[in-house]
């Protein structure tokens, strides 16, 4: 059972484009997200990844993310609303609660907790993105240059995040499969059983990178660069959501205040910089037909077409090298 959030090679831009065109292109809507509060564009960022995420093939991933995006999202609003009482539009007085005291749930405070509800839905979309889309193998191959040991243990970790969350479906698979006769398992005694399963495969991981030689210093081997004819596209698309949103930044784009009264502005520069970051999700969409790849050995590929005329005449290939028609 493969976690969606694992790496899987597929033919679109965004995984045979380069790592650092990949990381600058992802990081740049991660950038947009953490630098604006405006609602209008982390929902245009938010947009973007979801955008990248479904033209890259990541369907699933996005959707299990989008999920765990809106939970953590509504949970931040509920927690903002209950915690913060500032604001002068009073929704609803509560009285007093215990641990909270007086609460009193305010439009203001609501607010400020959609903002960062959404910051947080964008990013777990742009690293989920990141994980199901970027090779860790050719990131890896990248940084051991700059910090080997750092590059080996970051590959680990994104390697085994989606090994622990398919260790933790099979878990939920099996408690459920015991029966109705058998006492429910809550999560506590599944997340130990995550933890002490994570914990083992770690000690199995290091004794096995230690046996292939990872603890020795090894000689240097020549760096690879390794481009891709879509690099160009996502470093220039980074570059102009930077832009874009430092620009924007400056010419006061970013219009959002949520106490003591709520004003999200909308003006031109904010509708600039939303439309410029939404656009930027369709960078993976891959244009022109696809191309055949042809065999190693240089023979020209049969279409369709051709394959069934060649199977109506009854030519085997092997009868074709020796000239004889099959019976």
């Amino acid at each position: 059972m493969k976690s969606p959030f694992a790496y899987q090679p597929r033919p679109r831009p965004l995984q045979l484009a380069s790592p650092g065109a990949a990381v600058a292109y992802l990081g740049a809507i991660a950038v947009v997200a953490f630098l604006y509060s405006n609602p209008l564009v982390l929902v245009a960022a938010g947009v973007a990844a979801t955008s990248a995420g479904l033209l890259a093939g990541a369907g699933s991933a996005v959707r299990l993310a989008l999920k765990m995006g809106f939970a953590l999202g509504l949970l931040i609003v509920v927690v903002n609303a209950l915690v913060v009482d500032r604001g002068e539009t009073v929704l609803a007085r509560l009285g007093e609660w215990p641990l909270f005291g007086h609460v009193d749930i305010t439009l203001e405070a609501l607010v400020a907790g959609i903002s960062g509800g959404l910051r947080a839905m964008a990013t777990i979309v742009v690293a989920t993105v990141y994980s199901a889309c970027v090779d860790p193998d050719r990131v890896l191959r990248a940084l051991r240059p700059l910090a080997g040991r750092s590059a080996l243990t970051a590959t680990l970790v994104s390697r085994l995040v989606p090994v622990a969350a398919a260790d933790a479906a099979r878990l939920r698979d099996a408690a459920r499969l015991r029966g109705p006769g058998a006492a429910e398992v809550g999560k506590a005694p599944l997340s130990r059983r995550l933890l002490a399963g994570s914990l083992d495969r770690a000690v199995d991981v290091a004794a096995t990178l230690e046996l292939r030689g990872y603890s020795l210093d090894g000689p240097r081997a020549r760096n690879r660069r390794s481009r891709s004819r879509y690099d160009r596209r996502f470093y220039l698309i980074a570059a102009l959501v930077l832009l874009t949103a430092i620009a924007g930044k400056l010419l006061g784009a970013d219009d959002f205040q949520a106490y003591p009264t709520v004003s999200i502005g909308f003006g031109p520069a904010t509708l600039a910089v939303a439309t410029v970051v939404t656009l930027s999700g369709l960078a993976p969409l891959r244009h022109g037909p696809k191309r055949q790849i042809q065999p190693a050995d240089g023979t020209k590929r049969l279409s369709r077409r051709d394959k069934t005329a060649r199977r109506r005449q009854g030519l085997d290939r092997s009868a074709r090298r020796r000239g004889v028609a099959r019976v």
